[in-house]
């Protein structure tokens, strides 16, 4: 079975090493014990302190004191299209890094989608994107993992045609039939007939669907796309702020192999492309 590498990496962050370090083993542990055997994959989680640290093959999840537009957050590739995360340094952050983590693992470059029934009444079957933390993404429903939060996650019995007593839909039980959306969490699909993006959120008072009208796919990253569109969404519904920590002073290190220096700084150019700059 192939092996999937994801890297918990500070770029720009006052995080001690010491808190990246417990948080990467939390994460390892939920990565093997939980999500992997329901998923049938095997996967390590790493801690390093620097991009110039991070070995060829490992999928970075970076944490930024800063990321500045909250949109930026969340999966990306960069030129090569190797995928990379963003996560800000705040109150809560090692939720949404598990939720990173695991949608990393569950669908690396952004674009597996699982055939179902779709949820909006009449629309048939349709193709559902594969984002497993997505639809039970709220802090309610996150649990603890050596003492630390982290994200409740669907199994692939999610996208079942009917509901069964007897099957968990999330690790943690809080979907309790298939394609359910909870509140503070989105399910994204394709509709073939129409050839249109819709998508379930519940950022209000109940659940509502939307076509995606002014979806952007690049490069066939359809998660990156929907991210930040549904990230805008939910700040405009929430009017979401971000709290931040200030900014660390930028770590100095020496590049001993060229290959990794060469990899930090196209992260570095990636991550710059789309927090605009920051």
């Amino acid at each position: 079975m192939l092996v999937r590498n994801v890297a918990l990496v500070t770029e720009e962050s006052a995080i001690p090493m010491s808190e990246l370090t417990a948080v990467a083993a939390a994460l390892q542990k939920q990565a093997s014990r939980d999500f992997g055997p329901l998923w049938k994959l095997e996967s390590t989680v790493t801690a390093f302190q620097t991009l110039d640290q991070l070995p060829l093959g490992y999928w970075p999840v970076i944490i930024k004191d800063d990321i500045g537009d909250p949109s930026a957050a969340g999966f990306h590739e960069d030129e090569h299209g190797q995928p990379f995360s963003l996560v800000q340094y705040s109150q809560g952050w090692t939720l949404t890094a598990s939720h990173e983590v695991l949608e990393m693992l569950g669908d690396p470059f952004g674009r597996r989608l699982v055939a179902g029934q779709s949820p909006k009444t009449g629309q048939g079957r349709v193709r559902f994107l594969v984002e497993v933390c997505d639809p039970c993404e709220a802090e309610e429903f996150s649990y603890s993992v050596n003492g630390i939060q982290v994200s409740d996650f669907y199994t692939p019995h999610y996208f079942d045609p009917v509901a069964t007593a007897t099957v968990r839909y999330s690790y943690t039980g809080a979907i309790t039939a298939p394609r359910t959306v909870l509140k503070g969490g989105y399910l994204s699909w394709y509709d073939s007939a129409t050839r249109a993006w819709w998508q379930r959120t519940w950022f209000g008072d109940s659940a509502t669907d939307r076509q995606l009208s002014e979806l952007k796919v690049a490069n066939g990253n359809i998660r990156q796309a929907i991210d930040r569109l549904t990230e805008l969404e939910r700040a405009k519904a929430t009017k979401r702020s971000h709290e931040r920590v200030p900014l660390a002073a930028l770590r100095a290190g020496e590049h001993t192999r060229s290959e990794f220096y060469n990899r930090a700084i196209d992260l570095r150019r990636a991550i710059k492309a789309v927090t605009g700059g920051r």
